[in-house]
């Protein structure tokens, strides 16, 4: 029987009511309430920094300005509904007065129609804003997006129906224009610092070029063109050389499968006058052969000593290497057993900021080391997480910190490595930051033997139900993430982790688990042998992960559910369907269910006859392969605008549920896509699981 479950309006109202303290210390509400902060940068002149700031789905720019060491902060856009209007793309003009950036549309998948979960009967667009950081009216520039302004802060560059355009900045009443006429997917545009070229790259699906456009000459030219795949340009200080990555074409695809080696990428030097190119540097075989990359606006750094600093996994880590421009051997700038994620770098070309999990595999701190080699230098440490550096030209350091009580949040760092938020006005008052458990960093063993890291949340010796309790496994998606022990930098997991906070409060132990083919401890770990569509190995760490919690003398061993997003939906579908046994229920949202029918958003032309040898694999990897053994009841949950996860993963999984009797619930999201842009539908699809655990894994009370 199929229980239906009340309407949203309902829901959200029923998790809205204060609950009594005895059932638990905060609502969901409450945990959910804090902004999520991201897009630090630093401007371009002086001590600023920007951020964007979503307040329960009220997305908004941000700005901190210094002054002696203090810092007056506010808010410079003043969008006040939660509308799921993204905003991105942001960037200063030169002379940090201004701040250009994109509302609207899905940044994602920027060529498909802008999504509308909030029914908007005048529908959305994707526009191009400009900003005055003193206050005053926004103003319209263009519809488009991935803005980038020129040297002189005179000409705005950007993409519009899949072509590049320009407009004038200094005119208020110009209109955009075509800038010239191109033919592949163009990005990445990139101005030459003396503002006379813009370079960009042509992806052409086997094949793809960089482009460099001359506006004295008003002359488009191909650097190097060749059948490999060409991207990610970076120009040499004097604006005469452009350096790219060039990987093969038949570099791996996304199809969910172990990408351990292929043939090596390469980086290149091009003449922007004439064309011309040569190698500077290849990869070897094996480890590394396949291009990894960092968390950065860009992959190449080109250095003011005329080095390129560039991301590489030589060593099965993913570390930062320095290489002469003219060519020559690469020198470490990262080295030991750790891996680099989020890299910025100095206004003056000379510093590279970097957040890694060294020390501490399980977590992030950041570091700095010079571009043309030499020590790295630990500029932040503690039990707290750092991220997504940025330095202002004066040489001051901000960074978005959270811990396992408060979110990420924008702060300066003092040269002795003290923290100071810069906007603690923004967590509101009645935010259970104190109220939090501290999650504990866990080791337990695969099925197969594969020892996997993970964080315990154990509900207080105050909570609302003695031991033992029951308990929830939590996967995150991706699947190449990691989970930290506190709030997350990505917005989608930091919703999660406020979900397993309230999920303890509730009296559940719940277990979250970084699984193989996740990131943070190596290239081995995330290319695992038969992970995904090649074998499913991961569900060798769900055993483990229901197994572990089963043995703790705390856990009621028959009260073990399972939740997850994504590819969390997908280990949550494959536990309940190959071990319902162990898990009493799950809740799967916007899951992978067959992985032939996953492909098609990554690889539209994906044909599974091509070779029906993998694609039985695929199969036989996927949870609807497993569905007759599927007894627990599951929730699904999904919006029909998913561009990441094909809806009609859910409609099969509920047809095939409902086909054979299994209890299942449902709820749908019309107009949602896959990462929720609505904060009430993140809190009401949460308020729903939470209701469905509470039914089904806590004996009557």
């Amino acid at each position: 029987m199929i229980h239906r479950l009340p309407t949203l309006a309902l829901a959200i109202l029923v998790y809205l009511l204060p609950a009594p303290l005895a059932a638990r210390s905060f609502t969901l509400q409450q945990v959910m309430s804090a902004p999520f902060c991201s897009g630090l940068q630093a401007s371009p002149q002086g001590a600023r920094f920007l951020w964007i700031a979503n307040q329960e789905g009220r997305r908004n720019l941000w700005i901190a300005e210094g002054h002696g060491g203090a810092f007056a902060v506010r808010r410079v856009t003043n969008y006040d509904a939660d509308d799921g209007q993204e905003i991105g793309d942001v960037s200063w003009t030169p002379d940090s007065e201004q701040i250009v950036y994109v509302r609207g549309g899905d940044l994602e998948f920027p060529a498909k129609p802008a999504p509308n979960p909030a029914l908007l009967p005048q529908g959305v667009e994707q526009d191009i804003w400009i900003v005055s950081i003193r206050g005053g009216e926004l103003r319209k520039l263009a519809e488009g997006r991935k803005p980038s302004v020129s040297p002189d802060g005179a000409t705005l560059a950007f993409l519009s129906k899949d072509q590049v355009w320009t407009i004038d900045l200094r005119d208020s009443a110009a209109k955009a224009a075509q800038l010239f006429h191109g033919r592949g997917g163009l990005g990445s545009l990139t101005w030459s610092p003396d503002g006379k070229y813009l370079a960009f790259s042509s992806k052409r699906g086997d094949h793809g070029f960089i482009g460099v456009f001359s506006f004295a000459e008003k002359s488009l030219r191909y650097l190097d063109p060749s059948t490999e795949i060409d991207g990610d340009p970076v120009w040499s200080p004097d604006s005469r050389r452009v350096a790219f990555v060039r990987t093969p074409p038949d570099g791996p695809d996304v199809d969910f499968k172990p990408h351990r080696a292929g043939q090596p990428w390469s980086i290149r030097v091009a003449d922007a006058g004439t064309g011309e190119a040569h190698e500077i540097w290849r990869a070897k075989e094996g480890p590394g052969s396949v291009f990894k990359e960092i968390e950065s606006d860009h992959q190449l750094f080109w250095s003011a000593g005329d080095h390129i600093a560039f991301p590489w996994e030589g060593d099965g880590w993913l570390h930062l290497y320095s290489v002469p421009a003219a060519g020559g051997p690469a020198a470490p700038l990262t080295p030991s057993d750790f891996e680099v994620e989020h890299v910025s770098f100095s206004r003056d070309r000379r510093s590279i900021v970097y957040s890694s999990n060294q020390n501490n595999i399980d977590s992030r701190h950041i570091w700095q080391v010079s571009a043309d080699g030499g020590a790295a230098r630990q500029l932040t440490q503690g039990e707290g997480i750092e991220v997504s550096p940025a330095l202002a030209a004066d040489g001051t350091l901000a960074v978005l910190h959270s811990d396992a009580h408060v979110p990420m949040r924008p702060a300066v760092v003092s040269s002795n490595g003290a923290i100071r938020d810069l906007a603690p006005q923004l967590i509101p008052a009645d935010f259970p930051a104190a109220r939090l458990v501290t999650p504990r960093p866990v080791i337990f063993t695969a099925a197969d033997g594969m020892q996997i890291h993970g964080q315990l949340f154990l509900p207080t010796s105050d909570g609302p139900r003695p031991g033992p309790h029951p308990a929830i496994v939590f996967f995150h998606g991706g699947s190449r993430r990691q989970m930290l022990p506190g709030w997350h930098y990505m917005e989608y997991y930091s919703n999660a982790y406020a979900m397993n906070q309230y999920l303890t409060s509730l009296g559940y132990i719940v277990l979250s688990v970084n699984y193989r083919s996740g990131i943070g401890y190596g290239l081995n770990f995330r290319e695992a042998l038969n992970y995904g569509a090649a074998g499913a190995s991961e569900f060798n760490d769900v055993l483990g992960a229901g197994l572990y919690l089963r043995s703790r003398a705390d856990v009621d061993g028959t009260h073990i559910g399972v939740w997850g997003g994504s590819y969390g939906g997908y280990l949550t579908a494959l536990a309940l369907a190959r071990a319902s046994d162990l898990f009493a229920a799950g809740v799967d949202l916007h899951g992978v269910h067959d992985w032939n029918l996953e492909f098609t958003v990554w690889q539209p032309s994906y044909n599974p006859d091509a070779d029906p040898a993998a694609a039985r694999l695929a199969w036989e990897s996927s949870p609807l392969a497993s569905v007759k053994t599927w007894k627990s009841p599951v929730l699904l949950m999904q919006g029909d605008d998913d561009r990441n996860v094909q809806f009609s993963n859910t409609v099969r999984l509920a047809s095939a549920l409902r086909a054979q009797g299994v209890p299942f619930e449902e709820h749908v999201f019309p107009d949602e896509i896959h990462d929720f842009l609505l904060h009430r539908t993140w809190v009401a699809a949460y308020g729903y699981a939470a209701d469905f655990f509470d039914r089904h894994l806590k004996p009557a009370q």
